[in-house]
């Protein structure tokens, strides 16, 4: 018999950034977008400090209350109201958007719609590569000068800018693990990540 999907497999990578960051990701296809905005938070480490928007062929999807400029801009959908599930049948990609200032621009391709048993209860991250980059770091451009400046201990700003990133950075970081534990929590709406990386274990002796 034929069973409708209950999950789909999304495949998300920052824009303009090599190597390239990303995730490969299986989500609920019942959950709102509003939804899939906390488990893209969870899966790449954001805090969540930011405005956010989708856009899904041609159209905005967020909070309308905060993203409508009441100037005539493009209409905003509200997250809330719109399932993934609503999109079944579609490949094809769009983007999510986070930070505006920075302007983290994700693409989202649709690689498959699964029906699974039992279904999935919260998200989960299968593969994916390389850390994302700090919160207000200045988006793509301004990440490259920021390894451009922690690679070099001779450059005036190294000390200062390591210690901004909580003194440590390693742009190849991935753990599994730990985005798969926040991504089970990243429904709570007392759900908080750690700002920076955690530092490497100085080995005893």
């Amino acid at each position: 018999m034929f069973q409708p999907p209950n999950a789909v497999r999304l495949h998300v990578s920052l824009a303009e950034i090599e190597p390239e960051i990303w995730r490969r990701l299986v989500v609920p296809a019942d959950w709102t977008l509003d939804r899939l905005h906390l488990v893209l938070q969870a899966a790449f480490g954001w805090t969540d400090s930011h405005l956010h928007e989708f856009r899904i062929g041609g159209l905005r999807y967020g909070d309308p209350a905060l993203l409508d400029d009441g100037f005539g801009g493009p209409r905003v959908f509200d997250s809330t109201e719109v399932q993934l599930q609503d999109f079944v049948g579609r490949d094809g990609s769009f983007t999510y958007a986070y930070d505006f200032g920075d302007d983290w621009r994700h693409l989202i391709r649709i690689e498959d719609w699964l029906a699974l048993d039992p279904a999935p209860r919260h998200a989960l991250c299968l593969e994916g590569a390389q850390a994302r980059p700090p919160e207000d770091v200045g988006g793509p451009r301004g990440y490259e000068d920021f390894l451009g400046i922690i690679r070099d201990p001779a450059h005036e700003e190294h000390r200062s800018t390591l210690r901004w990133a909580g003194g440590h950075f390693d742009p190849e970081w991935f753990d599994l693990d730990l985005i798969n534990k926040d991504l089970r929590n990243a429904l709570r709406a007392n759900a908080r990540r750690p700002l920076h990386q955690p530092k490497p274990k100085t080995p005893k002796g």
